[in-house]
């Protein structure tokens, strides 16, 4: 294995993605609780002294409520923009805390990062390319909009965690308050079904060896919705999966 991914769980209520590769571990966000994360890292086989490190991708509660708590039990650094530590006012007495900047590279020992700046309404948000022995996998969720950027460096990818948030029917025929709905579908929100569909038409996909559709809304959307958006598209990628909120999703092997 040159790389490994996997979910503790992918939506509104919770967010923590694993990218391991080599003796590292890196969690990419952490929207629950210790003891729930741990339960759930243990369902991976894995427990919170096998992290090197968390990542943050941005200040919304689903995905940092529990980054703290877990990072000083396990005096773990956490990485994240300078925007989100502003808008994290607890992180600022964390000694371990480590500011990045957006397409700035940098090291986790074996694993190289790459943070990529995003559209979605947070301070100063990114998404996370890592890559270990020309291999990569991209963690791309939370953002509104397709940029040239976010193609540029999403596009390569050996494995790939993509949100598909929504459909724009369900979306705009739901319950939701409007101004929560223009958010939702707006720009600097979340994708929806034919916008994901959209950035797969846009990268080279023959180098995908697994997919996994993720942050999926529980009122707006579902799977046959997502599967008729995006087949066009996924007939050469060996393995597509559904992150779910409660599951996640298991390990994905990168070769």
């Amino acid at each position: 294995m040159i790389l490994g991914f996997a979910s503790l769980g992918s939506g509104s209520k919770g967010n923590g993605t694993i990218v391991r590769g080599g003796d590292n571990c890196l969690l990419i966000d952490c929207g629950f609780s210790v003891k729930e994360t741990e339960r759930r890292l243990s369902r991976l086989g894995c427990s919170g002294e096998d992290l090197s490190a968390i990542l943050v991708t941005h200040e919304h509660s689903d995905h940092i409520r529990g980054v703290l708590p877990l990072a000083r039990k396990y005096r773990l650094p956490v990485m994240m923009t300078g925007g989100t530590a502003a808008a994290v006012a607890a992180m600022a007495s964390y000694e371990k805390r480590v500011l990045i900047a957006p397409h700035q590279r940098f090291w986790v020992d074996s694993l190289e990062v790459t943070p990529v700046a995003v559209p979605h309404d947070a301070r100063e948000p990114v998404q996370f390319v890592i890559g270990r022995n020309q291999r990569k996998v991209g963690v791309l969720t939370d953002l509104g909009s397709i940029t040239d950027n976010v193609i540029a460096h999403f596009d390569g990818c050996d494995g790939l965690l993509l949100e598909a948030n929504h459909d724009q029917q369900l979306l705009l025929s739901g319950q939701y308050p409007y101004p929560l709905k223009q958010r939702v579908g707006g720009d600097w929100g979340h994708l929806n079904n034919y916008q994901s569909a959209s950035l797969l038409s846009r990268i080279e996909r023959r180098k995908i060896q697994s997919l996994a559709l993720g942050h999926i809304s529980l009122k707006n959307n579902s799977w046959e919705r997502i599967s008729e958006a995006v087949s066009p598209y996924i007939e050469t990628i060996g393995n597509v999966i559904y992150a779910c909120q409660e599951q996640g999703f298991s390990w994905q092997i990168i070769e």
